[in-house]
């Protein structure tokens, strides 16, 4: 299926795309089948080339969501906006599905059975240490 997509191609930091079309799965830095025109988000030039848009929708290609947007408000397009919806990343996701416990909301036993370990830890390593041998002074005289 044919896309009409952005390819960036600016600097880092500092995007700038141009408008293609080529098929829905292939990287957009790879071949394509015709540049479409470009687009500069800090500035919001937009240069498009409309027949060439018109006749590839008229074949059945397909926008991405954001192209969609700015294809309306260039007023190609008589529809209205489409909602841009970023996915959640993993991390959040996994934060949100196991709540951080604290220790004060730790149930009563699982606390006093806490204590007491680290109360026969404390009393092994008390009981387990040995004295340092002192180094002897033994003059020798010549």
């Amino acid at each position: 299926m044919l896309t009409i997509k952005l390819a960036k191609i600016g600097k880092k930091n500092y995007p700038v795309f141009k408008i293609i079309i080529s098929e829905k799965t292939k990287d957009t830095q790879g071949n394509y089948l015709e540049l479409l025109g470009n687009y500069n988000p800090h500035t919001n030039k937009i240069n498009l080339n409309n027949d060439r848009i018109k006749y590839w929708l008229s074949k059945g290609a397909k926008t991405t969501n954001t192209v969609h947007n700015l294809l309306v408000e260039q007023k190609i397009i008589s529809s209205k906006k489409v909602r841009i919806v970023k996915a959640k990343k993993k991390e959040e996701e996994k934060a949100e599905a196991k709540p951080i416990e604290k220790a004060d909301e730790k149930p009563k036993e699982q606390q006093a059975k806490s204590k007491e370990e680290s109360e026969k830890k404390d009393d092994k390593q008390t009981n387990t240490e040995t004295p340092k041998p002192q180094k002897s002074q033994n003059s020798v005289s010549s």
